[in-house]
C-alpha cells in the first residue's frame, strides 16, 4: 500500500510546475528541518561529484563525516538516483 502513495508523489510531484508550486508544497509537506536537510544533502553530493574531499565538505557545509559518507556510498551506485540526476544536469 505504501508503495502506491510513493508512486502517487513522485507522479505529483515531477508534474508540478512552476517551482514556486513546488517549493510551497515541500514546505507544507516537510518540516524546515527536513527540507533544511535535503537541501544539505544535495549539496553535500554535488561536492562529492566534483570531486571534493570529505573533510574539506564537513568544514564547509559544517554536517558530519557520516552524513557525507552516506551521500558518498549512494553516489557510487551507477544506476542510482544521485547519479542519474547529476549526470542529466551536465
Amino acid at each position: 500500500m505504501i508503495q502506491k502513495y510513493r508512486q502517487e508523489l513522485v507522479q505529483l510531484l515531477a508534474q508540478m510546475r512552476p517551482a514556486a508550486l513546488m517549493d510551497a508544497f515541500l514546505q507544507d509537506l516537510l518540516t524546515p528541518v527536513e527540507f533544511d536537510d535535503i537541501a544539505m544533502r544535495w549539496q553535500i553530493v554535488k561536492q562529492l561529484a566534483r570531486g571534493v574531499p570529505q573533510r574539506e565538505i564537513a568544514k564547509n557545509l559544517g554536517v558530519s563525516i557520516a552524513t557525507i559518507t552516506r551521500g558518498s556510498r549512494e553516489l557510487q551506485d551507477k544506476k542510482g538516483g544521485f547519479r542519474q540526476v547529476l549526470n542529466s544536469t551536465k
